[in-house]
């Protein structure tokens, strides 16, 4: 899980889910990440060498916001990871495959502007995404 002598610090974030075994497909077989360590009730996945856990959670009720961003409603709190271009097409080619239910579908956010970036946000099987939990973001800013 950890990356020995990198210079970007790692980070830790555990999500509620309902079902470990949709978990476990839509982040192991849909997302691709690597399993770690695992128990009855958590998953510890590898999230781009970041530790992500799927923690169960039965009748878990969170809140969350939205805000107006480039013209959609994002939700907040989100999470995610910045990807090279190939690497979030691949991806958003993955999970439309896999028949995901897109929050926000794949666009090119802030077109021509500083801070341009393809960007996507969606829920997982546990309904991370909705006011329950964090939305997945992936983006990738394009425009240093």
């Amino acid at each position: 899980m950890s990356t020995p002598g990198s210079p970007v610090p790692r980070f830790h974030l555990a999500v509620p889910v309902d079902d470990l075994d949709a978990a476990r497909h839509f982040y192991g077989e849909v997302l691709g990440l690597e399993q770690g360590r695992s128990a009855e009730s958590w998953t510890d996945w590898n999230l781009h060498g970041h530790q992500f856990v799927t923690h169960l959670a039965p009748g878990h009720s969170g809140g969350g916001a939205h805000n107006p961003v480039d013209g959609h409603d994002v939700p907040v709190p989100h999470f995610g990871l910045l990807l090279t271009v190939p690497g979030f097409h691949e991806l958003a080619g993955r999970l439309r495959a896999a028949g995901t239910e897109f929050v926000i579908e794949p666009y090119l956010r802030f077109e021509g502007q500083p801070g341009e970036q393809w960007t996507m946000f969606l829920r997982d099987p546990a309904g991370n995404g909705t006011v329950d939990g964090p939305v997945i973001k992936f983006s990738l800013d394009v425009a240093a």
